[in-house]
């Protein structure tokens, strides 16, 4: 097993290197009503997810999920949902749309 484990070592690097070489980032800004933002990283390649500031302070990270129409980031359970389509984005959280009205700002 010693043996092998520099080799796997050097594999998983390797690994990560291709997978992040892979990825690229688009950050976008939005003002949503009632003065609230959000702050997005969209992460592409082989597994899409999206960084999420807010405006009241939390920071979410969610995978690409799917959407018939634009793109759609959800949590596990789905109880936390960002949706963008062009310029718009919104976010439900236990189905209840808690960020609306947002427009790309940037």
């Amino acid at each position: 097993m010693r043996a092998r484990a520099p080799y796997l070592a050097a594999l998983l690097f390797v690994t990560s290197a291709a997978m992040a070489a892979d990825s690229h980032t688009i950050s976008a800004s939005f003002s949503c009503d009632g003065g609230k933002k959000i702050q997005a990283v969209f992460i592409t390649g082989s597994q899409p997810s999206v960084q999420l500031s807010l405006s009241d302070g939390r920071q979410i990270e969610l995978p690409q999920a799917t959407s018939a129409s634009g793109a759609r980031y959800a949590n596990r359970d789905e109880s936390f949902v960002f949706w963008n389509k062009g310029r718009t984005a919104f976010i439900e959280e236990a189905g209840k749309s808690t960020y609306t009205g947002c427009m790309q700002s940037q």
